[in-house]
């Protein structure tokens, strides 16, 4: 019944966290509980990912295009003493 008992997981097979036996009604309950749980993180994982791929995509789309401005303007240094042309 204890924390870290004999088989090592959090709880003893077939007792609840609170100490009381565990009915196969209670173990469907906990399963459905636990597949539940297991779906939703995984969707979310999935979601997850798609997003990250998005903004590795858009990333990589920001950079080429930044670097095609600085190869348009002629990479020039900007040095902040200097005025800029227009004064």
């Amino acid at each position: 019944m204890g924390r870290g008992g004999a088989s090592g997981g959090l709880f003893d097979a077939g007792t609840t966290c609170y100490g009381g036996a565990m009915n196969d009604t209670d173990l469907q309950e906990r399963l459905a509980h636990l597949e539940r749980a297991v779906d939703d993180l995984s969707a979310a994982r999935a979601r997850d990912g798609a997003r990250i791929d998005r903004l590795e995509r858009l990333v990589q789309l920001l950079r080429e295009r930044e670097a095609g401005r600085e190869s348009d303007a002629g990479g020039g240094v900007f040095i902040a003493d200097e005025r800029p042309p227009h004064w």
